[in-house]
């Protein structure tokens, strides 16, 4: 790990300040990523910049949101009464992710800057798009198993491995973000991005901006939600494929539902197609095997993850299935 300055900042503008005077500085809270980083040699900033101390550490339930700071921590916020009550899909996606130890140190900021697991990524001896623009990428063919079936570029097929930010897509989240600029609003679908030419760049989220808090809108999905994720071993494994699930019913009979995919894209992986086929129909395994058939169009496998194209439509008309109650 190379040397590197650390300072305190007690405030949002101070922090931005710090980022505006050095391109090399980032923010650190819990550092669970971050850190490792650091150590495997894959980035090497300047400075890190704590931002623990700027009150980014409240979950409120407001004029039909719900807001989580940034620096709330994952298993306080997976645990919170609002968000159980509220927004229940969330803390399965949170509780399905990392252990027990991590979630208590992890932030949902820093949650929604989690870098890619791709082994290529972390082997500072690879070609690495993602780590070293234009040298190429190692997983195309290369030992490709946890990587992308949407959405992939040639130039990068690395995942998202966030648990989170598969659930915040779905509930259309907002992430809250303050820069020299001021105050803006970024929708969770345009928060990251695919990697096209530019697989370095994870998030729409310029360099001197800082992540203040997300907000979830009301919605009527709590009681019908599941979070399905599919991995190697029951804990501390990233998805395969994993599928938040979350519908408004009346009777049999779908009002509402928004469903995403984990361990598939660059980003999480919204399927609005899908949601649009079964608004208004009857909660059926015949209607839940069409979507999965919709859901799946456009994707593309590589040499070693072939089977992601049975598993993930499986794996959505379970989560379907069990979120709806349906037996069959």
């Amino acid at each position: 790990m190379n040397n590197f300055q650390y300072t305190r900042v007690s405030s949002p503008a101070a922090a931005i300040a710090e980022l505006s005077k050095d391109p090399t500085a980032k923010l650190v809270a819990g550092g669970t990523n971050l850190i490792d980083l650091m150590k495997y040699g894959v980035m090497a900033p300047d400075k890190l910049v704590d931002i623990n101390h700027l009150g980014f550490n409240e979950i409120k339930k407001d004029n039909g949101t719900l807001h989580i700071g940034a620096t709330v921590r994952n298993a306080v916020a997976s645990g919170n009464a609002d968000v159980l009550k509220y927004q229940p899909l969330l803390s399965q996606a949170m509780l399905s992710g990392a252990s027990p130890q991590l979630r208590n140190k992890a932030t949902m900021g820093g949650n929604l800057l989690q870098r890619t697991r791709c082994g290529y990524f972390y082997d500072i001896s690879a070609p690495c798009n993602k780590r070293e623009p234009g040298s190429g990428c190692s997983a195309i063919e290369g030992y490709n198993r946890m990587h992308a079936i949407f959405g992939a570029s040639d130039t990068c097929i690395a995942v998202n491995p966030s648990d989170m930010n598969v659930a915040l897509v779905a509930l259309d989240a907002i992430i809250m973000v303050a820069g020299p600029k001021g105050n803006r609003k970024i929708p969770m679908a345009d928060f990251h991005r695919l990697p096209g030419t530019h697989p370095e760049l994870d998030t729409t989220l310029d360099k001197k901006e800082i992540i203040t808090g997300i907000v979830i809108p009301d919605n009527h999905l709590a009681a019908h939600s599941t979070y399905l994720k599919v991995r190697d071993r029951a804990s501390y494994a990233f998805a395969l494929i994993s599928v938040a699930a979350t519908m408004d019913l009346e009777g049999s009979t779908i009002k509402d539902v928004r469903l995403a995919m984990g361990g598939v894209a660059h980003k999480p992986w919204r399927l609005t197609a899908a949601e649009e086929f079964l608004k208004g129909k009857t909660a059926s395994l015949e209607n839940f095997n069409q979507a999965a058939e919709i859901a799946m169009k456009g994707a593309k496998a590589y040499e070693f993850n072939a089977f992601k194209l049975k598993l993930a439509p499986n794996t959505m008309v379970q989560a379907l299935k069990t979120a709806s109650g349906i037996k069959a």
